[in-house]
């Protein structure tokens, strides 16, 4: 886990590979159950359920059934922190770190999320939230267990 420690905001990468049969979910799944049990403080935004969910069934083959029975099943987690807010000012924020860090309008939302939310590390499955300054991030495979993860989706 990253030095920065939690409260930690799950990216949606790592709430779609923690649902998922691939043979590195296991990082992913991890911190899920840690989130899940109360042991890391957890913050999720509702909107990345909907990420997640077309992760699952475009790129892992999940049904559509499949996934939102996962996902909802997920929401049950009590010791969750659920973002449920998505005011205008986050939404322009997100933009605007979008626009400025050059990254897709999801991550920049994220990110502002995380910062609205006094996130310490957001967990990802990439490097784009290494632009931002105001938390740590904490990329969750290693360049191996990511080029096995590509090698799985090709198949």
């Amino acid at each position: 886990m990253s030095d920065a420690g939690g409260p930690y905001l799950f990216d949606v990468g790592v709430i779609a590979l923690a649902h998922t049969e691939t043979p590195v979910r296991g990082a992913a799944l991890s911190y899920v159950r840690d989130a899940i049990a109360g042991e890391i403080d957890a913050v999720v935004p509702y909107p990345a359920l909907f990420g997640a969910h077309t992760v699952l069934t475009t790129y892992y083959g999940q049904s559509n059934a499949a996934a939102s029975r996962l996902l909802q099943n997920f929401m049950d987690a009590k010791r969750i922190h659920w973002c449920d807010r998505l005011p205008e000012e986050i939404v322009r924020d997100g933009l605007a770190h979008a626009r400025t860090a050059n990254i897709g309008g999801w991550d920049g939302y994220y990110a502002q999320v995380a910062i609205d939310e006094g996130v310490n590390t957001v967990l990802t499955i990439d490097n784009d939230f290494e632009r931002f300054d105001a938390f740590a991030t904490e990329v969750i495979l290693s360049p191996d267990e990511f080029s096995e993860l590509n090698r799985f989706l090709a198949n």
